[in-house]
Formats: C-alpha cells, structure tokens, sequence
C-alpha cells in the first residue's frame, strides 16, 4: 500500500511538473512575467523565490498539499491591475501566435517527456515475457485461427508487412492496434524440430469496436505467455491448501483433459462452476516425479458479474523471459514512434467512445492509475517508466482536447480569433467554461465509477 501511493504521488508530481514547466519555459521565452508556478493546490508545503532568475521575472515556486493539478500565473490584465511600465509583460497582450505557443507547450511537454521515458526503457533494456503463446480461450479469435498454445510467433504485422516480435508485450501491442482499427493481424509461427515457419491470421477485423474493453484479449482468446502449470504459494485456509495441493506441484490432467500451460489450468479452474455452485475436479499431479490424483473443489467468486471458479493459490509458473533493448538512434527513433502510436490509439479510442463505438469501460481515473502505479513500480524501475510514458502521452492528449477548460479549449479559442479576427466573448467564454466544467465532471464521474468496479467490484 505504501508503495502505491509513493509511486501514485511521484508520478504525479513528475507529470504535472513537466506539463506546467513546459508553460513557464515558453511563457518566459516570449517574455511573459510569471508570477507564480504552483505544483499542486491548497496549502502550501514548500514555496520558494530563486536568486537568479530570467530577466523580468520574479516567479514563487510553490508545492501545494492536495497534487492532483498544477498552475502556472501569468501577468494578466484579465486578472487584475497591471503597471503600464509591464503591460507588455501581460499575457493577454501578448501576440496570437505566442498565446498560442504558450498554451500547447504543456501538453507538448508531456509528449515530449513521454519520447525521452520511451528511449530511455529502450537503451536501458527491459525484462518481458517471450512471445509463445499460452493455450487459447475456447472459441475465441486466437482458437478460430488456428493456434493451440506453444506457438513461438516470430514475426507479425498488417497488410502483409511483417517485422520482427521483440516479446509477448510487443504481440499484445500489435494486437491492440489491430483490434482497435479493425485490421487483421498476420502472424508467423516459428517451425519446431526442422519443420518451416507457418502464416496464419488473426482476425481482428471480426472484432466490433465496442468488444474494445478491459476483457478485449479474453475475446481475442490470447491472454498470457506459455507459462508452465504449476502450483505456487497456496494461501492459508484457500481451496487449494483443503485439497492438499502445495507449492510445486505440476498439474498434467483435470478430469482426463491434459493440461499443458499455466493459462489453460486457470481457465479450467474458472470454469469448474455449475449453476453457481462449485464443482469437484480430478486432478492429475506430478509431485516430485510421482503421479498423485487430488480432488480439488473450487471457491466460487463473482467476476464481472459471473460466478468464476478460484483455488486460492498462484497458479502458473513464471514465463521465459527475454531482454529487450535498442541502440542509441534506433532506441530514440522507437520511442518517438511510440509515442505517436499511443498517442494516435487514444484519440482514436476517445473519438469512439464520444460516438458511441468504444464502452466507456476503457476511461480510468485515479484510483486505477495509483493502482497501476503500485504494480509497475513493484515489477521494477523500467516498467515504472513505461508507465509514466504511457500516462505523460494520455495526459498531453488529453489537455489538447477541445473542452474549454482544458488547453485545447484555449487553443480553440485561439483559432476563432485567427480565423474571425475577434476573440471570443466574456459572455460566450463564460457559457464555454460551465458546459466544459460539466462535461469534465461527468466524465470523471464515470472514470471514477470505472475505478471502483475494477478494483472492487
């Protein structure tokens, strides 16, 4: 728990740090005076005035209690009395062309933040699963095309294109994209024992946009890395302690259907529920080299609103892992491309969900971020920095859209101006800011209602 919300609050002051200095470095460019950059709201922790400052500027440095936000406060006629000596130090007076730039460096700060955070996990190097797939969900995509589990896929892409999977994290990568955009997936599978590679399609295309939720992969039917089926930690007073499973067993066989990987003997603990009630399954184990059968009955748990079969014990041996890591230009060139890919993927998703084609499942808030937090920052120091890049990207996205109170708002405002020559009214800017208010409240509303029945549901 104390990790989680020492990760949660790191990423956000480095995020909301990012995205406000990316204001103040271009504000005091075109010579704006800032008179104050807040990280954070309320009370203030820490505030401070550095000695040497650019020229013109006397800017507060302030922590506030409450991180969830930032600001930073320019010189504004708007806001209150200027000076006529500094009155083209006011933001206000400034050029259309320098309020814009202003405006669009924060989101822009966190894109370009996203960028470096990419190439650094790419030069660093980071640990992930090898892509062998595990056995597929019963009649899913995956099973429809073909594949068994223990597929070693070595290369996959679109249209016939296809380059090199780096890991298992890069297959679930590709297979985002496609489902999102509707494009099937070409795969190739690695020949065993002499035997050629083989091509087979995952048809992604079959999927509707809406089935674009937190359960995509199950219907996709690739859900985890071959992993070996083995027992591990059994918790005290669980299903499996009672049936007298321990930590190492491997299980070869439930009521005679061989079991070949970690993913199909959680799917077939899952399934072991009849009418809401648990059902007793043989189950064939190696222990030591010894085959012993145990009877094994279920704990019966509520899923995404149905009734799931659990054993109380880590099921599934860790996967093969692979190193993945890039050179110094490739390493750049890939988290630039990266960022644009993730970037593209959620205005593509958000533009779904305001029409209606995406559920609206897929938007987060904060307790699910704190959440991911947590857990990233628990797998280790570069996939915390995926994290961050992934959240630096939705957080620049997200500012660039046109609500009228977040930045693309402004910028919108901005392009009235250059278009009619007029800016926009108090009147109308007034009306502008309560519907984007609104608009905001709901949709964090709905994050927020997301994030319970995640974690808690």
């Amino acid at each position: 728990m104390l990790l989680t919300v020492i990760a949660f609050v790191v990423a956000l002051g480095v995020l909301i740090a990012v995205h406000e200095y990316g204001h103040y470095r271009v504000a005091v460019a075109y010579g704006v005076k800032v008179e104050r950059f807040s990280v954070g709201f309320g009370k203030a922790l820490f505030r401070w005035q550095p000695r040497r400052q650019h020229p013109g500027q006397q800017t507060e440095f302030v922590i506030g209690a409450f991180p969830f936000g930032g600001y930073v406060k320019m010189l504004d006629e708007r806001e209150g009395p200027v000076a006529p000596e500094e009155r083209h130090r006011a933001f206000n007076t400034q050029p259309l062309r320098s309020r814009a730039a202003i405006v669009a460096a924060g989101p822009i700060a966190n894109l370009l933040l996203a960028v470096a955070l990419y190439t650094a996990v790419n030069w660093i190097g980071v640990q992930e699963p090898v892509a062998t797939l595990a056995r597929p969900v019963a009649g899913s995509l995956a099973e429809l095309a073909g594949l068994k589990g223990g597929e070693h896929i070595s290369r996959a892409g679109f249209d016939g294109e296809l380059t090199p999977v780096q890991s298992f994290e890069d297959l679930r990568w590709r297979m985002t994209r496609g489902a999102l955009d509707g494009r099937d997936l070409k795969l190739e599978v690695a020949g065993e024992g002499g035997r050629p590679a083989r091509e087979l399609v995952l048809p992604l295309s079959r999927m509707e946009t809406k089935d674009a939720d937190p359960q995509m992969f199950r219907k996709i039917g690739v859900l985890a890395p071959l992993t070996r089926p083995e027992i591990g930690e059994v918790m005290k007073g669980s299903a499996a302690e009672a049936a007298g499973l321990l930590n190492g067993d491997v299980v070869r066989a439930i009521g005679g259907t061989p079991i070949i990987d970690g993913q199909q003997l959680r799917e077939a603990i899952r399934a072991s529920v009849d009418g809401g009630q648990p059902r007793t399954q043989a189950w064939q184990i190696e222990r030591g080299g010894r085959a012993l059968a145990i009877d094994v009955k279920p704990e019966v748990r509520e899923e995404g609103g149905a009734k799931v079969g659990r054993v109380g014990a880590y099921v599934g041996a860790p996967p093969e892992m692979v190193t993945v890591r890039q050179g110094v230009v490739d390493g750049i060139w890939r988290g630039v491309v990266r960022t644009w890919e993730v970037s593209a993927l959620t205005v593509r998703m958000m533009g779904k969900m305001v029409i209606g084609e995406a559920s609206v499942k897929n938007l987060s808030g904060p307790l699910t971020i704190a959440d991911y937090a947590g857990k990233s920052a628990s797998l280790g120091f570069t996939q915390y920095l995926v994290f961050l890049a992934l959240i630096s990207v939705s957080l620049g996205v997200l500012n660039l859209m046109p609500l009228p109170v977040l930045d693309g708002g402004h910028l919108m405002y901005y392009l009235w101006e250059g278009l009619t020559g007029k800016s926009v009214s108090d009147a109308w800017m007034e009306r502008l800011q309560r519907g984007g208010v609104a608009l905001l409240l709901v949709m964090m509303s709905v994050a927020l209602f997301n994030d319970v029945t995640r974690l808690f549901g």
